[in-house]
């Protein structure tokens, strides 16, 4: 069995995919990493391609849950214990990777790099629809995420077959809040992260508004309706 693939979904990311992957290579060679170009009008594919990069070429845009799946099925298949969601736009800090990791071996099932554990929320509107996104988890599971929104997630092996397996599993607050529900267990830890400086959002401040107000009906409603299949629960009590 594999230990952890670092998982990178791209889009239109060629100021930065460069600067990530090579970030990761120089610093964590013991770690394995894949990036899912995500059907991108730039060039982030050719740049992957001249470097010799590790990459999985989508030809049309899935949107972030759709690289995201094609990413953990890829970790799932080629037999990784662990599989860490990193975003290729540069916010996120490689060093941070061992905290995350040691902190799933411990016994969590998902792992999340948070920016607010120790620390507290700025008030912006982004920042406003984190914090109703996490008042709506709470009010729905009892357990509180601090930082529901952040991108930088661990998953263990036995999330790794559920995700890989079930297509409206997307990478986003209303499935960890479903999880929570589930008993799966979902641990927070202290990162740092910069901020975005070359690249295309997926959200941009209306797409953004748009997910608050999705993410929050799904989690105080829909979620209440979903059914988890019984043969991952059984997997999951193995690991």
């Amino acid at each position: 069995m594999k230990d952890l693939l670092i998982i990178i979904p791209a889009y239109n990311e060629e100021k930065s995919i460069e600067r990530v992957v090579k970030n990761i290579i120089t610093n964590f060679p013991e770690y394995d990493y894949v990036v899912v170009n995500d059907g991108s009008r730039d060039k982030t594919a050719k740049i992957c391609k001249k470097n010799g990069f590790n990459y999985i070429d989508l030809p049309v845009n899935l949107g972030l849950a759709g690289a995201f799946q094609t990413g953990l099925k890829y970790a799932y298949r080629q037999g990784y214990e662990y599989a860490l969601q990193y975003d290729g736009d540069g916010q996120h800090k490689i060093e941070y990777v061992d905290k995350l990791l040691a902190e799933i071996k411990n016994g969590s099932d998902i792992v999340i790099g948070s920016r607010f554990v120790d620390k507290k929320k700025p008030f912006s509107l982004r920042m406003l629809g984190s914090m109703v996104i996490s008042f709506s988890i709470w009010l729905t599971t009892g357990k509180k995420i601090k930082d529901p929104t952040s991108g930088m997630r661990m998953f263990n092996r036995a999330l790794l077959k559920e995700f890989a397996a079930n297509l409206n599993y997307g990478p986003e607050p209303d499935t960890i809040s479903y999880l929570l529900k589930q008993g799966v267990k979902v641990k927070e830890v202290q990162v740092e992260m910069d901020e975005r400086m070359e690249g295309e959002s997926y959200l941009n401040f209306s797409k953004s508004m748009s997910y608050m107000l999705r993410m929050v009906i799904s989690i105080l409603f829909i979620q209440s309706f979903r059914k988890r299949d019984k043969r991952y629960i059984k997997t999951e009590r193995k690991v």
